[in-house]
């Protein structure tokens, strides 16, 4: 799930710290053993997004030498869709000095399940559950990891040519700028990585049979829907409908939105709505008949004031790769692995594989020995993570239950089963599940590395094409 003036705060591309505090934080960071590992390493980031900055920062705590390269050379703050962040990994990265303190959040702590009426186009609210999340703006969560990322060299406009393992072992990034060797690549391509390639060959993600709509609207698109105005103020809100559901939540707005300010007045209405077009149907404009056929009037009024131009419609897929690293070679967000939006977790993840980053850089005792213990620990989250993104589009799209028959028991003892034991963030408690539970949302250790999928090491010449 993905406001304000931030005055005295570092643009993109200046490389320069922010605050003092940000500063004295950083410079603590990199105190201790950690820092005699990682200080003569030479770390490259393809991608400067969200998981290229979160990893860009843990290197340079860590004491490493760090260079980002993003093919893009606009600001990227402008893409403002909602995600959401555990409220203990916020605090986490706040405190640890990866986000600002004054980075604009919306926080909530209770999920609220609807559907239609059977035979009218009110709404029936079905269950409540325990929820809390930290709702944000995609692009002022990467302006604040951006600003912290501020003593790396960020090359906005650098797409990556190729990145190749020389005889030596060191990785060779290949740009405009010619060819550079780092002690380690790190991988944050996306979706698509390119950089995936050098560790899976031969993998591609598997789609889903549906798609996604995602927006995110004023707050005047709810003019004339005070209910559901305050409603989300303190919850957010999953609309059953057959064949797919909704989210609804709010997020800070930016300071091109409302206001401008960084206050609770200053709000955009995020959503995503699943569900699959009939044959013929042209996907992207087919969420406004799908809401005006299937959500409460009042719903539906809300998707429709977005417009269009609002609405953006992806394909959904997930794909894992089956070791997130290996000398000199890491991967890290989507490079290196996909989830179904369902899970919560695409953000999540990123950071929480920063956060693994650093940890493991200070341990030592080595840079490969390190990295190991990241594909360790975050190769079987991220497998986890993609199979609960499959049960969970499974039930809550594919083979969606007859939503009006439910309340709010059969909401928790259906939604225990979907989970299967796995303790996930956005589910605090929706019923006491059976044996024990499998976490898969903490920045923590998951796995040994026995439950490793191993792939034979990439060899000295092998070079992968790669836009970063």
């Amino acid at each position: 799930m993905c406001g304000g003036p931030f005055a005295g705060k570092a643009g993109p591309g200046d490389g320069t710290m922010t605050t003092a505090s940000r500063t004295a934080r950083n410079a603590g960071a990199t105190s201790g053993k950690g820092r005699d590992v990682a200080a003569a390493l030479r770390i490259g980031v393809i991608g400067g997004s969200i998981a290229g900055c979160a990893v860009a920062v843990a290197g340079s705590r860590a004491g490493a030498d760090v260079t980002v390269y993003e093919r893009s050379g606009a600001e990227l703050q402008d893409r403002g869709f909602g995600i959401v962040i555990p409220p203990p990994l916020h605090a986490e990265l706040v405190g640890s000095g990866y986000l600002d303190t004054d980075m604009p959040t919306a926080p909530v702590g209770t999920r609220v399940w609807l559907t239609r009426e059977p035979g009218g186009r009110s709404a029936r609210e079905l269950a409540r559950q325990p929820s809390p999340v930290t709702p944000c703006n995609w692009g002022l969560l990467w302006r604040s990891l951006r600003a912290s990322a501020g003593s790396v060299r960020y090359l906005r406009g650098q797409p990556v040519a190729s990145v190749r393992v020389d005889a030596a072992g060191r990785a060779v990034i290949t740009s405009a700028r010619g060819e550079e060797p780092y002690d380690m690549v790190v991988g944050a391509d996306g979706h698509a990585s390119a950089t995936r390639r050098l560790l899976a060959p031969v993998l591609r993600p598997e789609p889903a049979p549906y798609l996604v709509w995602r927006g995110a609207i004023p707050l005047g698109a709810l003019a004339g829907h005070p209910r559901e105005l305050d409603l989300l103020r303190g919850a957010w809100v999953t609309l059953g409908f057959p064949g797919g559901h909704g989210i609804f939540y709010l997020i800070p707005g930016g300071p091109q939105d409302g206001d401008g300010s960084t206050g609770p007045g200053n709000r955009l209405l995020a959503y995503a709505v699943y569900g699959r077009p009939p044959g013929g149907a042209e996907p992207g404009p087919y969420v406004q008949e799908l809401a005006k056929e299937h959500f409460p009037a009042a719903w539906a009024d809300i998707v429709a004031r977005g417009g269009r131009r609002a609405t953006a419609c992806h394909p959904v897929a997930d794909v894992q790769a089956p070791r997130v690293a290996r000398p000199p070679l890491l991967l890290a967000g989507d490079a290196a692995g996909v989830t179904r939006p369902h899970t919560a977790t695409g953000a999540v993840k990123a950071l929480q594989d920063a956060l693994c980053l650093e940890r493991v850089l200070r341990e030592g005792p080595d840079p490969a020995t390190a990295l190991e213990r990241y594909a360790d620990e975050r190769t079987a989250a991220g497998a986890k993570l993609v199979e609960l993104g499959r049960r969970m589009g499974r039930a809550l799209v594919e083979e969606v239950p007859d939503w009006p028959a439910m309340g709010q028991e059969e909401v928790d003892v259906w939604f225990r089963g979907v989970l299967a034991g796995t303790w996930h963030y956005l589910y605090e408690d929706p019923g006491k599940a059976a044996g024990p539970a499998v976490a898969i949302a903490s920045a923590g250790p998951t796995a040994s590395a026995a439950s490793a999928v191993r792939r034979p090491e990439p060899d000295a010449g092998s070079e992968a094409t790669v836009s970063g």
